[in-house]
């Protein structure tokens, strides 16, 4: 599969596919401003992942465009999801973790 990378040495897995977000939840911002709101259900290869734990988000500028990053569980393995121009990536997956 073209852009796909897998090491079995880590268990890790580059993707790199855009994916469909068909659920969110939401949660209070550090400091009570607000609720941000992050992934909770996505659909990968006619697959739907129900996600458990909300890990690390990060904000990354690059020049004028931002984008969202977020490290998710569904309680066997951890996806990185990227989020830019309301476009969801599949960025890669660790098995196992």
């Amino acid at each position: 599969m073209e852009n796909t990378r897998i090491s079995f040495q880590n268990k890790n897995r580059t993707i790199n596919r855009e994916v469909e977000i068909t659920a969110l939840a939401f949660q209070r911002r550090p400091g009570g401003r607000g609720t941000q709101g992050y992934p909770r259900r996505m659909v990968w290869n006619d697959r739907e992942v129900n996600f458990v734990d909300l890990g690390m988000h990060y904000l990354v500028q690059t020049g004028d465009a931002l984008v969202k990053l977020f490290d998710l569980s569904d309680g066997s393995n951890t996806y990185r999801l990227r989020q830019a121009d309301n476009r969801w990536t599949l960025v890669g997956m660790k098995a196992g973790s």
